[in-house]
């Protein structure tokens, strides 16, 4: 089984039916296509998305459902290409600490971007919506530490 050495998680193994292909990358991390999902019970909902070619590179995320109930996905046609999705795919928003002056523990959620996963081909791009409808630091009440 590979591995590789985290800052995040040591020592980490993983299965090779278990990486996510971003074809074109992360909008910002384009050298970085290959991607585990790491779950800890622990901090559950949260799900880290680990990159196997960086092991520097490491975005903590939530599912956008946890943070809006409500949220209504919008791709472009590109991404659908992209992602091919053969069915519900995983949605995630990934979260950042909330910028200057906001109070200590802060965190937001990408809502503009959600990463998009199709499970069962493995494959997954960032949905930058075309519209305003959600913000990129959305507030969320949770901490991802």
């Amino acid at each position: 089984m590979p591995e590789i050495v985290t800052r995040q998680f040591g020592s980490l193994s993983y299965s090779e039916t278990a990486i996510i292909e971003f074809p074109v990358g992360l909008p910002g991390f384009e050298n970085g296509h290959r991607f585990v999902l790491v779950e800890r019970s622990a901090s559950a909902p949260l799900v880290f998305l680990q990159n196997i070619e960086l092991p520097e590179l490491c975005f903590c995320a939530a599912p956008v459902e946890a943070i809006d109930p409500k949220y209504q996905l919008a791709m472009t046609e590109e991404d659908e290409r992209l992602l091919g999705a053969s069915g519900a795919p995983l949605c995630l928003a990934i979260l950042s600490q909330a910028p200057g002056g906001s109070p200590v523990g802060s965190w937001t959620a990408n809502l503009l971007a959600p990463v998009v996963i199709d499970l069962p081909s493995r494959r997954a791009v960032q949905a930058v919506r075309a519209d305003t409808r959600y913000s990129h630091v959305h507030p969320v009440g949770a901490s991802c530490s």
